[in-house]
C-alpha cells in the first residue's frame, strides 16, 4: 500500500491543524493504521492508531482530549484532527499501516509509511 500524508504547515500555539493520509494500492480496510511524528534530534514517536474497522483508537498520553484519529475506508482516508497545539508537537508527522489491521503503539509492527507532512506551532 502507499500511502500520501498531507496537510501539514505552520499553525500558532492554541490552534488546530488537520493532517489527512490517502492510501493506494491495497484494500485499505485491511489495515490498521496510525500516525507518527518526529521532532529533530529526537526518536520517531507514536501519536495516534486506529484498528482497521475504525472502532478502536489509541492515543499517546501526550495527545489525548487534544488528537482526534478518524478514518473513512470508503474515501481510502486516515484523518488526524490536532486541536489546542502546542509548541512541543512541532515535526514531521508520518502515517502507518500495519497489515494485521491493529490499532498499536509498536512502530515496528508497522509495514508501511508514508512521506512525513510538517507541523510548525509557533509560540
Amino acid at each position: 500500500v502507499q500511502l500520501q500524508a498531507s496537510g501539514g504547515g505552520l499553525v500558532q500555539a492554541g490552534g488546530s491543524l488537520s493532517l489527512s493520509c490517502a492510501a493506494s494500492g491495497r484494500t485499505f480496510s485491511n489495515y490498521g493504521m496510525g500516525w507518527f511524528r518526529q521532532a529533530p534530534g529526537k526518536e520517531r514517536e507514536f501519536v495516534a492508531g486506529i484498528n482497521r474497522s475504525g472502532r478502536s483508537t489509541y492515543y499517546a498520553d501526550s495527545v489525548k482530549g487534544r488528537f482526534t484519529i478518524s478514518r473513512d475506508n470508503a474515501k481510502n482516508t486516515v484523518y488526524l484532527q490536532m486541536n489546542s497545539l502546542k509548541p512541543e508537537d512541532t515535526a514531521v508527522y508520518y502515517c502507518a499501516a500495519d497489515e494485521w489491521g491493529r490499532a498499536t503503539a509498536l512502530k515496528g509492527s508497522y509495514d508501511y509509511w508514508g512521506q512525513g507532512t510538517l507541523v510548525t506551532v509557533s509560540s
